[in-house]
């Protein structure tokens, strides 16, 4: 409990968040209210702000820190991952079933009495994907089953990840690792975790600063990110391409 409770967020999208910089609450919980919609979320996420709470709860507004990056092209990868990689056991394939994916997500895991992918969390990023900016990493088996996956928000040069899920072993693995090399072929700058947990640490995830997160984000996130200019979801025929070389 801190001495000071965070503020709550004005009625307006476009109102501002509280400096991340300056936050003192120890898990970094930053404010709480406000709304889902694209314009409050991309504000969000230009800032490393991001929204997780509750069914039932007011929405929460977080910016962690130390917070837990991975840097595309400098990721750990066992020898057995490796074989897995190499065995082609696995389709993948990007922004086809965003929906499915963060249902999967939102599944109850063991040991989790619920989920924070709530319905309404689910409606907002799924217009985040019709917009362009909210994308997904699917991985179906040799039956065309979706098996596992990922999910989470593109922003210039950086990819904020939001969850994965998996169904058969390695799946969500297979997903971090190709969306890493894919994204380092993109030259993107960051992947953000978020929050490190014994899972990134075989990957080599690295824990900044609030203020170097800030310092690299604030350059990431203004580059421009190249795309084809007459496809909806750019992404798409870019990760095919890229899967044809891998």
């Amino acid at each position: 409990m801190t001495a000071h409770p965070p503020p709550q967020l004005g009625t307006d999208p476009n109102s501002a968040f509280p400096d991340p910089i300056q936050c003192r609450h120890a898990d970094g919980l930053l404010a709480w209210g406000g709304d889902l919609t694209a314009t409050r979320l991309l504000n969000a996420y230009q800032q490393g702000i991001f929204p997780w709470y509750e069914l039932g709860s007011p929405i929460l507004w977080w910016y962690p820190t130390p917070r837990a990056v991975l840097i595309p092209g400098h990721i750990n990868v066992s020898r057995r991952l490796q074989r897995t990689w190499r065995q082609r056991r696995f389709e993948l394939s990007m922004d086809v079933d965003f929906e499915g994916v963060m249902a999967a997500c939102a599944g109850q895991r063991a040991g989790q009495r619920g989920t924070w992918i709530t319905p309404a969390m689910q409606q907002a990023y799924g217009q985040l994907h019709q917009l362009g900016h909210a994308h997904s990493l699917e991985v179906r088996n040799q039956t065309g089953e979706l098996v596992g996956g990922l999910y989470g928000v593109a922003l210039g040069k950086v990819f904020f990840a939001e969850s994965k899920f998996h169904h058969q072993r390695d799946a969500s693995k297979i997903a971090l690792l190709a969306l890493s090399l894919a994204l380092e072929a993109w030259q993107f700058r960051l992947i953000d975790c978020q929050i490190w947990n014994p899972h990134l640490e075989q990957f080599g995830v690295r824990c900044l600063s609030g203020t170097e997160f800030s310092t690299l984000l604030r350059h990431a996130v203004n580059e421009t990110d190249r795309c084809h200019p007459d496809c909806c979801h750019p992404w798409t025929a870019r990760f095919r391409q890229w899967c044809r070389h891998h």
